[in-house]
């Protein structure tokens, strides 16, 4: 028998005892007598405000049970810090020393985030995938422990077959987009490439088949919610980090401008709040305010066109990321392309024109800060709104002062979805390295019919003659 079963047949019982009792009692207002006289299986909570309260109660033991169980299992806060730190801060008060904290984690990420861009796009990507991971164990970690308390088969396997196959199909598909060439040359991958899709589509039917095998009778609503669970996790966690791995390829400053603007707005919005704050910005994170938010947004505004105009200027950070076959290797070399390099821009500012050089990639700076300002801290939000329906106050303790690493990268998913969604409206083109990947996967007929056609048009225009 179920928790709400058991509930609603302890119920019952109570109102039989009273319904008794009341039987019993010489004195009674007509409203009561009324009510004695009724079934006690007709007893509602219309009949008596103490009913009522109870069974109320009673409707949401379980549920509450289950968060508050689920609550002493999980993770509960940013207190865990080195013991020779806490001996160091004891004499603070616990405000100024969760600031202290704070900021010295802070400056120690930011530092590792910059040891990870000298290490290259190659080290961004696997630090990529080994945040996808801890972020996602973060998440199902709270469905696990529902899995516990109800004895549900298979939850933790299946979350973790659905990421593997996840990552196959999404990092799959940038291996075909950059490495198709090569990949294509060795005979044993060919299949491989070619199948990609269909092989990723048969591991993901494999896992349906066995999450409907493992279905239990009673649990179902359970169950489903659970698998929806695990694909809202793949959604917020896989499908970002593949977005941040192909706005990488697409240059490096595709991706450490817009991090770096979420990462200014996160300590500003804090500072300014810390100093400034009175004004509370909404429930879902009463410590919010708006000081803070409008604070973090000028801050990120003037940060982001201050670091875009330093990288600007650097190969390195502006080249498309490539596969070199006669290297052999990932290379970031490039003429600039016109968004990096400075232009003439004529503004009329009160009847004078005025001309003033800059690199036209400011211009698109200012679109991402303006958004990592306005709309990047919901994803916060977005994320404080889950841990309280779940009352934990952070996905980890794995960053003292910080939580967990999801709690870090709330508002960095977000992010990377509107970078690749603008880069491909308003920036991409097709590239050479894409265009052979297609043509290599034609069939020869068909390669060298396009061959012909191309060959005849560079004739006709002039730019080659082969006769």
């Amino acid at each position: 028998m179920s928790a709400t079963d058991g509930g609603g047949a302890e119920l019952r019982r109570r109102l039989l005892a009273e319904g008794d009792a009341g039987q019993q009692q010489q004195e009674s207002s007509p409203k009561q007598q009324q009510q004695q006289q009724q079934p006690p299986e007709c007893a509602t909570t219309e009949n008596s405000d103490h009913i009522d309260s109870e069974t109320e109660t009673e409707e949401r033991m379980p549920e509450e049970k289950y968060v508050d169980e689920m609550a002493k299992n999980l993770p509960q806060g940013t207190n865990k810090m080195p013991e020779v730190l806490g001996q160091a801060l004891s004499g603070l008060p616990d405000r100024w020393k969760n600031w202290v904290i704070r900021g010295i984690f802070t400056m120690i990420m930011i530092s590792g985030f910059c040891l990870i861009i000298y290490g290259g796009p190659l080290a961004l990507m696997v630090t990529a995938l080994a945040v996808q991971v801890k972020c996602f164990q973060e998440i199902i970690s709270i469905g696990y422990s529902v899995y516990r308390i109800h004895g549900l088969p298979w939850f933790r396997s299946l979350s973790w077959y659905f990421l593997l196959t996840s990552n196959y199909f999404f990092y799959g598909e940038n291996m075909v987009d950059y490495f198709g060439v090569v990949v294509s040359r060795v005979d044993s991958l060919r299949f491989l490439v070619k199948y990609h899709r269909f092989l990723s589509f048969c591991l993901y039917c494999i896992g349906f088949v066995w999450f409907v095998l493992s279905l239990v009778k009673k649990y179902y609503m359970k169950q489903f919610s659970l698998f929806a669970w695990t694909h809202v996790a793949l959604l917020i966690v896989v499908t970002q980090s593949y977005l941040i791995i192909q706005n990488i390829f697409e240059g490096l400053i595709w991706f450490i401008v817009p991090v770096s603007m979420i990462v200014c707005n996160d300590v500003m919005a804090y500072m300014f709040g810390f100093f400034f704050g009175r004004t509370p910005l909404i429930q879902l994170s009463p410590k919010k305010t708006w000081e803070g938010f409008i604070g973090g947004g000028f801050a990120t505004v003037i940060f982001g066109l201050v670091a875009s105009y330093f990288l600007c200027q650097f190969q390195f950070f502006v080249c498309p990321i490539e596969y070199s076959e006669a290297e052999g290797r990932m290379i970031i070399e490039c003429e600039p392309s016109y968004l990096f390099r400075p232009q003439e821009y004529s503004i009329a500012l009160f009847g004078a024109s005025k001309t003033i050089t800059m690199y036209p990639f400011l211009l698109h700076s200012l679109s991402m800060s303006i958004f990592s300002s306005v709309i990047g801290p919901f994803g916060g939000f977005f994320a404080s709104g889950f841990k309280r329906a779940f009352k934990i106050k952070d996905f980890g303790d794995m960053i003292p002062g910080h939580g967990g690493i999801m709690d870090r990268f709330d508002c960095q998913f977000l992010m990377a979805t509107f970078v690749n969604v603008y880069i491909s409206s308003f920036i991409r083109y097709a590239s050479p390295q894409k265009l052979l990947n297609m043509v290599y996967n034609l069939k020869p007929e068909e390669q060298l019919q396009l061959f012909n056609q191309l060959k005849d048009s560079l004739e006709e225009r002039n730019i080659i003659n082969l006769t």
